[in-house]
């Protein structure tokens, strides 16, 4: 029988891991993330926007952040809701970050999805439709990390 454990309050669940900055590194990615999220027990609406949020950032780490021989890094946390005096994120969040080696190549929004005369480049377009809210920051000494976050249903993670 499954049962849904719920984490104790202000409990932190995370999962890091590095992985080559190759498509297959990329694709790895994603399935560890879903290997992951299926035992934190979180609803199956948040692990769908998490797998297409996880293969979009791993790819474009793989393909816009790449650094001959350096890794990129997937982590998977999720973010207890701030307290009462200080709320910043009203509920718990899953915070889905990839950091490459390539600080200066920074992610910026997609053109609408119409305008593209090659017909790609929708990814960012795709994370900020699936996010809550998405963002980037450095990551010294040369890198930066892209994040998404996914907000979790109340009494649900």
């Amino acid at each position: 029988m499954n049962r849904t454990t719920p984490h104790p309050a202000g409990h932190t669940s995370t999962f890091s891991q590095p992985l080559s900055s190759t498509p297959r590194g990329a694709r790895l990615a994603r399935l560890l993330a879903m290997t992951e999220l299926h035992t934190w027990h979180l609803p199956g609406e948040v692990t769908e926007r998490a797998e297409l949020l996880v293969a979009e950032l791993a790819a474009n780490a793989v393909r816009h952040g790449r650094v001959r021989g350096r890794d990129f890094r997937l982590r998977l946390r999720i973010t207890p809701a701030a307290p009462a005096p200080l709320v910043t994120v009203a509920a718990p969040a899953l915070r889905i970050e990839v950091t490459d080696a390539r600080g200066e190549r920074l992610p910026t929004p997609s053109r609408p999805l119409n305008d593209r005369p090659d017909g790609g480049g929708h990814g960012l377009a795709l994370v900020a439709a699936y996010a809550d809210r998405w963002g980037w920051e450095p990551h010294p000494p040369g890198g930066k990390t892209v994040w998404a976050e996914v907000d979790l249903p109340p009494g649900r993670h």
